[in-house]
């Protein structure tokens, strides 16, 4: 949530350059945040898409109930004997999944109706602004219970859990979009572009999308983050994907089964420490991005580093004469 609002915060000093932004600049610099982000987020990614490969059925039951961990059992055992590591596997794919797939569509949907109306301008703009109102104003979490709740049990799948998750997540980040592009449109460069006769998809996808990405880039990392909270959200009211894994059905059984009351700590907290692990990771991220996207926190950061680089001499002359 944080990362929302200082996009939106953010959206006066977003400032590109005068004529067309360089692959380069588009680019979060090399920064302790950033390369920490990217190793956790790495890691997590990386077993989610090799770990289920590794590990025992997930649904294999045994006689062996509530096993603390051991080389066994690497996290324990759940209420009927199931491997808590195997799940953990699946359920991180899973979540991930449904994440990176409402990011997907939502950066999408996020494009046309703000970048495409904004540009456009006239009946198109209000139209698309005005349904792009419609969706934001309507409460978020209430609506997405009410059609998981409506969606028969066993039709709940990833892909549908998704596409809920997709319908509150995409119009804050239109509104955004739009202002920047209403903004990029009476840019010198952009005029002379139409002035020449080029065609609207080029002006589109050459003059105004690079400069662009920085924002659509954090909107994209918060949607992830959205995506992954919403499904541990319904799933923990019951409302989650059926049939299969995922961090937020984990989290569910463990405490429709009692784990706390058990002292099973081996079944919830790993699901918990997973998803803060990956949103933490994907907040570096989305903090590099906002270097990019604000100058004043970029300058602030790079003073920052400056003034750690010094010596402590060097410091404490600073603060004196910070004091005078």
């Amino acid at each position: 949530m944080a990362s929302t609002t200082s996009l939106e915060g953010s959206v006066p000093s977003v400032a590109p350059s005068p004529g067309r932004t360089s692959i380069a600049a588009l680019l979060p610099s090399r920064s302790p945040k950033l390369v920490v982000g990217l190793a956790i987020a790495g890691v997590i990614i990386a077993w989610a898409i090799v770990g289920p490969f590794l590990v025992r059925d997930p649904n294999a039951i045994s006689t062996d109930w509530f096993a603390h961990p051991s080389a066994a059992h690497w996290l324990g055992t759940n209420q009927t004997g199931q491997d808590v590591w195997s799940q953990l596997a699946y359920g991180t794919r899973g979540s991930l999944i449904i994440g990176f797939v409402v990011g997907i569509i939502a950066t999408v949907f996020s494009g046309v109706f703000g970048v495409l109306g904004g540009y456009i301008g006239g009946a198109v703009d209000e139209g698309f602004a005005l349904f792009t109102n419609v969706v934001l104003v309507i409460p978020g979490l209430p609506l997405v219970i009410v059609i998981g709740n409506y969606v028969p049990q066993n039709h709940r799948g990833l892909l549908l859990i998704a596409l809920v998750l997709t319908i509150t997540s995409w119009a804050g980040s239109a509104r955004v979009l739009r202002a920047v592009t209403l903004s990029l449109r009476n840019r010198d460069y952009v005029a002379a572009s139409r002035v020449s006769g080029e065609k609207t998809w080029r002006i589109l996808v050459v003059e105004i999308l690079p400069n662009l990405v920085p924002v659509m880039a954090s909107q994209f990392v918060f949607a992830i983050i959205f995506a992954i909270l919403g499904e541990a959200g319904l799933s923990f009211l019951g409302l989650g994907a059926n049939g299969t894994f995922t961090l937020g059905t984990m989290l569910f059984q463990a405490y429709n089964d009692l784990a706390l009351t058990q002292g099973a700590w081996w079944w919830f907290v790993p699901p918990g420490l997973m998803i803060a692990l990956f949103g933490a990771a994907l907040s570096l991220i989305n903090f590099s991005i906002d270097e990019i996207i604000n100058p004043k926190l970029r300058n602030s950061t790079r003073a920052a580093r400056r003034k750690w680089g010094l010596t402590a001499a060097q410091i404490h002359r600073l603060e004196q004469e910070n004091l005078k």
